[in-house]
């Protein structure tokens, strides 16, 4: 059972909805003791790196989610819930990640050499960059959905896959271990989205 957790920020819904969609049980939980007997945990996010790691932290969920990740549990997480695995952010100042992946989370629109719009919203194309579980039944070059206005620096050696954005190549997703990362949604990703999900449901 993959545990979602719920600490009032996220895309629930439709997370769980592809989950079913693909055979892959789930619950949407705060329990301590659900995600601690979990197969799996997934950590959602939209909205505001601070905001976001303050409700974490008041959820009580931030020793019980590192505690599952030195177990070896594989953990994924999704848009900010990515960005919350990094050591830390400057959205909107300076603030501290959970530290699990080396790396920061940057503005995009300082790196990009072209006038394009940010957020950086929309379908854009995965380029693979080293070998990840995640994309076991995917195709270099598919398209996924992104939505944000951020995204991960100076973590190369966790990258497993970027897309170009203005002229700038963009962090599409970093793994360490078995903690794995995507800033596009692959609940909104279509089918190969799915396949994210299910290759991640797949992961011992």
């Amino acid at each position: 059972m993959i545990a979602v957790i719920d600490y009032g920020v996220g895309n629930l819904f439709s997370l769980s909805a592809s989950l079913k969609y693909i055979g892959a049980e789930s619950a949407v939980t705060s329990d301590r003791s659900v995600i601690e007997n979990s197969s799996a945990i997934i950590l959602p996010g939209v909205g505001a790196f601070a905001d976001a790691y303050k409700k974490l932290e008041e959820s009580g969920l931030i020793p019980v989610l590192l505690k599952q990740v030195g177990r070896g549990k594989p953990v994924l997480g999704i848009c900010l819930g990515m960005q919350l695995l990094f050591e830390k952010s400057y959205e909107y100042g300076e603030h501290a990640g959970l530290g699990l992946i080396p790396g920061e989370v940057c503005p995009i629109a300082p790196d990009l050499k072209e006038r394009l719009k940010v957020p950086h919203m929309g379908w854009n194309s995965l380029c693979f960059k080293r070998p990840s579980p995640l994309y076991k039944y995917l195709s270099d070059g598919e398209y996924v959905y992104f939505v944000h206005s951020y995204y991960a620096k100076n973590c190369s050696d966790y990258t497993t896959a970027s897309c170009l954005y203005g002229g700038a190549e963009l962090t599409a997703s970093a793994g360490r271990g078995n903690v794995f990362g995507t800033q596009f949604h692959p609940e909104k990703s279509g089918a190969a989205g799915l396949k994210i999900l299910r290759a991640f449901s797949e992961i011992k």
